[in-house]
Parts: C-alpha cells; structure tokens; sequence
C-alpha cells in the first residue's frame, strides 16, 4: 500500500503573534501590515480582500458578495458569522427567463445572473463591528496598488483571454500583460477611494451605483441598491471529532462540511479511522460527501432549516447507509472558481475566516461600465423551476457555494479557521482538510498540501449535485492505492491532468496550545503566503 510522505510536503509559518493566509502574497502582505499598525484580525481580511479585489479580478472583487466568521476572544464560543451576499434586483423575472427558453439562469454574458453585489457591504459591516483601524487605513493598501499598479499574477496572465469581447471594462479588456507586468486599476482606485471616504453610500449611490444601474436596464432599482446586503446571522454549529465546527447557514451549503464531517465520524465509530494512505480514508471521506449532498439542490435556499439538517437522527440515518466496500445505497443527487478564500489572526486571538467570489472567474461577463467593476454570476445559484424554493425573483438570495470554516475547542478557544475556493466541491476540501488536522493530527502545511479529490459532475464546477452521474477526480500527487481503491467499491474515478484551479485553493491557521499561530497557504494558487506580522 502506499504512504504519504513521513516528510514535510509544504512549509507551515509560524508566529507568536498575527498571521494572514491568502491566494496572493500582496493580499497577504497587506493583512499583516495592517496588524503590525495594531489592526484587528477583521481589519487584516478587509485588508486583504481589497487588495484581492484589484489584484485577482478573475477570481474576486467588488462586483461579488462575501461571507465570514469572526471568533472573538472576549466572547469566546460562538462565533459572528456575516452573510454578505446579494439579492436579486426587483425587476427579477423568471417567466420572461422560461419563455426565452431557459431552463437554468444564465452563465455568462446576462445581468439577470448578478444580484446585487454585497461585498462592498460586507467589509463595511465586518469593520464597523471588528475594526479598530480606520476604514480609510484598512482600505490604503488596496487604492496603493491599483493607482500604482501591481505586478500580474500568473493566473491573471493567463486568464484574462476570457474577457474578449466584453464591454465596459477597459482596464482589463485593453490589456494582455506578461507574468510580473505592471497593471493599473483606476477605476476601482476610484471605487475604493469612494468607500474610504463615504462608506457603502459612496459606493451603492455613487458612480458604481449609477452604473450598475444603467447595466441592468430594469433588473435593479435605486431601493435594491439602498438596502444593505450584510446581515448579522446566527452560525451552524455541530460537534465533530472532539471540536466544535462552525459555518454559515443557508443560502451558504457550508452544512454540508459539518455534515459530512460527522457522518464520517459516525460511519467509523467502533473502528480506527484509517489514514489518509489507505484508500479506506478517501472512500470513507468521497460517501460522506455524497451522502451530505445528495439532496441539496431540493434542500439549499435561503429559508432553509440549517439546524433540522444537521439533526442528529437525519445524520445517523445517512451515516448507516455508508458501506466501506462499496457505494452507498440511495444517494444519487436527488434532482427530477471564480472564488478566494483568506484567513486572518491577531495577536489578541480573534480569528476570522473570510470568503468572497465573482463565482466563475470573471463573473458574468457584464461590467458596471467605466468602474472597473465586473459582476459576479451569483444567481446562477437560482432555480428556474416554477413553485422552487430557490426559484429566482425579486429580493431572493440564491444558494451559495461559499462555506468558509471555524473550528473552536470545546472550552470556546479557537482552534482554527480554513476553508477554499472551488464551487460546489468547497465542503469537499474543507472536510479533507478536518479530518487531516483534528482526526489525524497532521501539520498544517501537510494537510494543505496533501492530495485531494473532488466530486465532478456537468458542465461546470456549480452542477455537481444536479444530477448526472458523478466523477471523483484525484490529483495527480494522489497515492496510487486511493484510483484502486475506489475503482475496486464502484467509483468512477478520473485522476487529473495540471491544474491549479481545479482542487482548491486552501489556507488554513491553528492557534496551537501554546498560542503559537501555524499557518499555510495553498501552493496551488502559485502565489499565495502566509505572512506573519511584524
């Protein structure tokens, strides 16, 4: 049988003090400037994700929405957890959609796919209750590097082929620079400056609103736009491997990595669980995954019950159904990106787990014109089913992919914050990533770096539970026993070529006993660091 590796697969940095983990060592390198000038943890990720709104517009910005969870010292326990995403505009219609002939929303190039934004609302949200920087300070680095410029990164070097032929955003449609390029961002300076100076009302009712407006030609009113999309939610919580772990509720699918974590837990009771060599582990991890997600697309809308699907007696029946030699019984999906992910700790100990997404890519492929601004394609999250109770119209949020992660010991001190981007395969990782770290043990480097699969199915990376038989993908670095392994219980298993985006971009950091901070960030993003403060 093969094994992992006894040596370390990637570095994992310490700290006494804060640290901050993204997909962008600027992004990074920002957070951790702005603990050292005595931020909070909330300010570093505000920092942090604005940087990454200028340097990594295929993957965020502030056309998209965001969620977080935030563990404060000074109550520890439950954590604050932060729903930022957007509603559909008012003039959201989902009989014109069907009598286009649409049978799901629209990919790309279609306003109707991009609810209001809500992630300028979520840093203002996120600050005003966390910060203790002023919003202007946390915002500097951001307005630095898109007036100055910046140099490309290797996946916007590559990825912004994809914006040919989409108007309104010349500062990004003018340009093919090479790797370490200088790129300039003026019209989101613009955005940014706006936001320091006059808060969300600068942004939603100043240049970006007129022309978000003007885009959508009737799908949004100046009322959508003056109706905050940051709320103050109340977390999921569920106990698992001795923690207590913690995620968004609906519209988020984050559940599904509690879910699936304890029927995990549940299906190896009264047995070692098995480690990650053993193709025992990525089957045992693969069937709980698709246990907790069968039923998803019927189940996952903003109304839904988070805690009656984390109900113990639901889970325990899902676990039973598990069966370590084969695939489990009645699980197929139950149906008739462009994300980032950051972490951030401060000295003090608050932690916060932040996520925010254009969804794919670039988003819809329709820019706020002249902002800089592209929007995100959240509704495509909508269904278009008649009677749905995520069907797209006036005022709704759309299921979410974002499932960011806190997890917290059972005395309320924080343990660790984690989670990825990746679409529909984000509770995936984030559950091989708890059971790496609190089942096994195992460095965080290690199990940032450590092979994983994810669940394919469709088209694209948000139609893995709609219906169509699914693949578990491996990556290349994957032991050989796990493709034989699942081959042998009846998965259809394919093991992926180079590819970066594909499998998450992970970060994660632990407050380990001693109050040390261990941190990594995910290689697969080519330029990501964990950065300490000074």
């Amino acid at each position: 049988m093969d094994t992992e590796p006894s040596t370390r697969w990637w570095p994992t940095t310490y700290a006494a003090d804060g640290l901050v983990c993204s997909i962008d060592h600027l992004a990074s390198s920002a957070g951790a400037q702005i603990l050292s000038a005595g931020g909070s943890a909330a300010d570093a990720a505000v920092a942090a994700s604005a940087v990454l709104a200028v340097t990594s517009p295929h993957m965020c910005g502030m056309g998209g929405d965001l969620f977080a969870l935030v563990h404060d010292p000074d109550h520890a326990g439950v954590p604050d957890a932060l729903n930022a995403s957007g509603r559909a505009g008012s003039g959201a219609d989902p009989e014109r959609l069907r009598a286009e002939g649409h049978r799901a929303m629209p990919f790309k190039g279609d306003v109707r796919s991009a609810p209001v934004p809500g992630c300028v609302d979520g840093w203002c949200a996120l600050h005003e209750r966390h910060g203790r920087l002023p919003l202007a300070d946390v915002l500097a680095p951001a307005i630095r590097a898109a007036e100055s410029g910046f140099p490309a990164a290797p996946m916007l070097a590559f990825t912004l082929e994809r914006l040919v032929g989409v108007s309104g955003c010349d500062e990004l449609t003018s340009i093919r620079p090479a790797i370490g390029e200088r790129v300039l961002r003026p019209g989101v300076a613009r955005q940014l400056r706006a936001v320091a100076e006059g808060g969300r009302a600068a942004f939603y009712g100043g240049e970006f609103g007129s022309a978000l407006l003007a885009a959508g030609a009737g799908e949004y009113e100046p009322a959508d736009l003056e109706r905050s999309s940051a709320d103050w939610v109340d977390p999921l919580g569920l106990a698992v491997w001795g923690h207590d772990l913690w995620t968004i509720p609906p519209n988020s699918q984050g559940y599904l990595s509690l879910a699936a974590a304890r029927i995990a837990e549940l299906a190896a009771a009264g047995e070692p669980f098995p480690p990650p060599a053993d193709p025992a582990w990525v089957h045992l991890l693969v069937e709980a995954a698709r246990l907790a997600g069968h039923d998803r697309v019927t189940e996952l809308h903003e109304h839904a019950d988070g805690p009656a699907l984390l109900a113990d007696a639901r889970l325990r029946d899902l676990a039973a159904r598990f069966d370590p030699l084969g695939l489990s019984g009645a699980v197929a999906p139950d149906r008739a990106g462009g994300t980032m992910y950051l972490c951030a700790v401060d000295g003090d100990g608050m932690g916060v787990s932040f996520i925010q997404s254009n969804a794919d890519a670039y988003g819809c492929h329709v820019a706020a014109a002249g902002t800089g601004v592209l929007l995100h394609n959240r509704g495509v999250g909508f269904s278009l089913e008649p009677g749905h109770p995520a069907e797209y119209g006036p005022g709704r949020r759309p299921p979410h992919t974002l499932a960011p992660a806190l997890v917290t010991r059972p005395d309320g001190r924080l343990r660790a914050v984690l989670g990825t981007m990746g679409g529909d395969s984000q509770p995936q990782v984030v559950l091989q990533l708890l059971a790496r770290l609190l089942a096994e043990g195992q460095e965080v480097g290690d199990a940032i770096h450590a092979p994983r699969f994810v669940l394919q199915a469709g088209e694209h990376g948000f139609a893995t539970w709609d219906g169509e038989p699914q693949t578990v993908r491996l990556e290349q670095h994957a032991p050989d026993s796990w493709g034989a392994g699942l081959t042998e219980r009846g998965h259809t298993v394919a093991v992926a070529g180079f590819d970066p985006a594909g499998f998450g971009h992970a970060h994660a950091i632990e407050i380990r006993e001693d109050g040390i901070r261990a941190g990594a960030a995910d290689p697969r993003s080519m330029t990501g660091a964990a950065v300490a403060s000074a």
